[in-house]
């Protein structure tokens, strides 16, 4: 069991602090150190043509860079037969929604793109208010070329994978983000995929919740992310 914390006089929590932040600051120079790491990754080159459905028309992946040199696509889990999309890939997009003229400054675009319907996706992309493009890549091969898709005959043959891992589960959508970058010659490279916990830098809700005196205040027993609901279920109480 965690004992509570201390109840101190000031200038004891002054010093706590103090103390504290030089663990921050490790953190941080860690942080650093990973995003540079990540920016030297190897990078792939897309020679496949894909093609999604926007509320515009029928468009290429060059084209999702709309005038800019890097692209960001969260894969959203929406099944072509689903109802609602995933409440958590619902709350990585709350996060995301509003962020694109500090995004497009720093000359790169977001997009989402699912595995479901065009008029689905934008449904539920109107209830959310949300602002960003979001494509469905629906009959194509994107979403299993990328990991985050699958038919039952992925599963039987063996060659059903996430997260860089061999998938045991079976199931026919999970997400992700993919990272992209354009040369001068217009050519697209694959720079870094991210999946499960890995999403988690997206979830900037979370950073507030770190630093609140109760945490994520999650159930340990439950799956991550389990609590995340659509943002217009949660009790109003």
């Amino acid at each position: 069991m965690v004992s509570e914390p201390k109840i101190v006089n000031f200038d004891q929590w002054f010093e706590a602090g103090r103390e504290f932040k030089k663990k921050e600051e490790e953190l941080f120079r860690h942080t650093m150190e990973v995003a540079e790491a990540r920016r030297r990754l190897p990078r792939l080159q897309i020679e496949k043509e894909y093609f999604f459905d926007g509320v515009d028309g029928r468009v290429s992946l060059a084209d999702l860079f709309d005038g800019k040199s890097q692209l960001i696509i969260q894969h959203f889990m929406y099944g072509a037969d689903w109802d609602e999309p995933c409440p958590r890939c619902s709350g990585i997009a709350d996060c995301h929604s509003s962020i694109h003229p500090h995004l497009n400054a720093r000359d790169i675009n977001l997009v989402a793109v699912s595995n479901g319907p065009l008029d689905k996706l934008q449904a539920h992309k109107k209830r959310m208010g949300w602002s960003f493009d979001w494509y469905s890549c629906l009959g194509t091969d994107f979403g299993f070329d990328f990991g985050v898709s699958y038919l039952p005959e992925h599963h039987e043959t063996g060659v059903a994978y996430y997260n860089f891992e061999p998938l045991q589960n079976k199931t026919d959508e999970l997400s992700g983000v993919s990272c992209f970058i354009k040369d001068t010659d217009n050519k697209i490279y694959r720079t870094y995929s991210a999946y499960r916990e890995h999403l988690m830098p997206l979830l900037n809700f979370y950073s507030y919740m770190d630093i609140s005196p109760k945490g994520r205040n999650e159930d340990p027993d439950k799956i991550f992310m389990s609590w995340i609901n659509f943002k217009d279920k949660y009790d109003a109480s």
